[in-house]
């Protein structure tokens, strides 16, 4: 039988698809970083501190401008790929039109805010110079769908290795924070060109725009835009309340500790990524959805409370490495406290995904905005204590983030609820002492040569998670058995979407 463009379903396996955005999310950590270091040497805390803020100022508006359709386009492809053209060619059109106004409204904002001539025409300029970027990233969400995670990773891998390259050059040019702004447009271009190519390839039905779809993407998307806006707001105001009340260098320390911060996240993103499609077409299944969510919620813990210790012990050796210890020192206090945060962000975000494939996104957005105000409002008393006790205003920001994070956790483990059993819950009993007795056993090291402590600590992680039974041999015959998988095609019959593909 013949299989019909954009009809041709490949179920890859779990560990395989996992494989693929693990080993994309390592190549763009290390670009990223690599990328980072180079702009922060160059121009010092201060200007790095102006770049952090417009890079707030864009994610957060690219937030509205998303609209929600990311998430809404997975689920719908994952259920209908025959809609793949249609929603991706109406979301390009409103995205650049959303981008243009908000590049308008972004300049007049930071005006109103107090900011100078510079930066309120940066804050426009880096909106539009972000668009291509983003465009061409929008075909990863087609690819996500299609649980082809290793075109989106290829596709963001040489987003980054662009970016990276472009910003060697202007580094080497003499080039400062304008230039920099500018030249994210190039880098874009190079990722729309690639997203085109790789759709084609996958023979995926035509990219076209229709009204109907494009008012689809503003009705249904609201609801994902909501929480979407809700998680986003918080950096955007942690950002503008830091500048407003702490001196430049603190801003730039505190991007510099949440640049790292944001590589230590990816994996939660990844398992999340990775499992959503999965969650949004077993969702009217209670037994398939609490299966699903069992499967993956324990290893992503092991690598939540890992990442926590190894963020607690090391922080001073990773900021040293990548930024200098010398200009960016004090950013390593904010990158330890980020350790609890951490920890709860990573079942946050697990559970969220879980409630966005099941219809709840209305609930999970209510709850994240009482968490935002929350946060934002113990932030204004935080931040001027942290700043005239420790000369550090991120350490209140890192502070009332955790308390932040705690709420958000357990709101959405009570959204959730029902696809939550007790073996889980041992599960994260058993993964907090195995956390802590490393902790205490590698504090009482002698040894400060980080590339012998740093295996040793995760060696002996493991090995007490194993002595009390958090990891076992059928975990391990798992993830070898997904190894082994070889991906099927199913071949689905032209005409409407085979309802019984899950």
């Amino acid at each position: 039988m013949r299989t019909m463009p954009g009809t041709s379903a490949p179920r890859r396996g779990m560990v395989r698809n996992v494989l693929h955005l693990g080993l994309g999310q390592v190549a763009t950590t290390v670009l990223t970083i690599l990328s980072s270091a180079a702009i922060a040497r160059t121009l010092g805390a201060s200007d790095f501190g102006l770049l952090y803020l417009l890079t707030s100022i864009a994610t957060f508006a690219y937030v509205v401008i998303d609209w929600g359709h990311g998430p809404y386009i997975i689920r719908e492809v994952a259920r209908n790929p025959v809609r793949a053209g249609e929603l991706l060619g109406s979301a390009i059109v409103l995205r650049t039109l959303m981008a243009c106004a908000a590049s308008v409204i972004a300049a007049a904002s930071t005006w109103l805010l107090g900011y100078d001539r510079q930066t309120c025409l940066l804050a426009g300029a880096f909106i539009l110079t972000w668009l291509p970027m983003y465009l061409g990233l929008s075909f990863g969400w087609v690819f996500r769908g299609r649980e082809r995670m290793d075109r989106d990773a290829q596709l963001n891998v040489v987003q980054k290795l662009a970016a990276l390259g472009i910003v060697i050059v202007c580094v080497v040019l003499g080039g400062r924070v304008a230039a920099l702004v500018l030249s994210q447009a190039i880098a874009g271009l190079i990722t729309c060109a690639l997203g085109v190519a790789m759709y084609r390839s996958l023979g995926l039905s035509p990219i076209r725009t229709t009204m109907a779809t494009a008012r689809e993407l503003l009705r249904d998307g609201a609801a994902m835009l909501a929480m979407s806006l809700a998680v986003a707001v918080e950096p955007y105001f942690n950002a503008n309340i830091l500048y407003k009340m702490a001196s430049p260098a603190v801003v730039g320390w505190y991007g510099a500790a949440w640049n790292i911060a944001g590589t230590l996240v990816a994996p939660a993103m990844i398992v999340g990524a990775t499992m959503y499609p999965r969650l949004s077409s077993t969702a009217s299944d209670a037994a398939a959805f609490k299966r699903a969510v069992r499967s993956s919620f324990r290893p992503l813990f092991l690598v939540a409370v890992v990442g926590a210790v190894g963020t607690y012990l090391f922080a001073d050796v990773a900021v040293g490495l990548i930024y200098g210890a010398r200009k960016f020192g004090p950013a390593a206090d904010n990158l330890r406290a980020f350790s609890v945060v951490l920890l709860f962000m990573y079942i946050d975000l697990f559970f969220s995904h879980a409630i966005l494939a099941v219809g709840k996104a209305g609930r999970l957005a209510s709850c994240k905005v009482g968490v935002v105000v929350v946060t934002l409002t113990l932030e204004f008393f935080l931040v001027p204590f942290f700043e005239s006790r420790y000369g550090n205003g991120g350490l209140g920001v890192m502070s009332a983030m955790a308390v932040g994070e705690l709420m958000m956790t357990i709101s959405a483990m009570w959204l959730v609820r029902e696809a939550i059993d007790q073996y889980m819950i041992a599960d994260v009993g058993r993964g907090l002492c195995s956390g802590a007795v490393t902790v205490l056993l590698i504090q009482r090291l002698s040894s400060s040569t980080p590339f012998l402590t740093i295996p040793l600590c995760i060696a002996l992680f493991f090995g007490v998670s194993a002595a009390i039974g958090l990891v076992n041999r059928s975990d391990i015959d798992q993830l070898l058995a997904g190894f082994r998988q070889r991906s099927s095609t199913a071949v689905e019959p032209a005409g409407d979407f085979d309802p019984s593909y899950r």
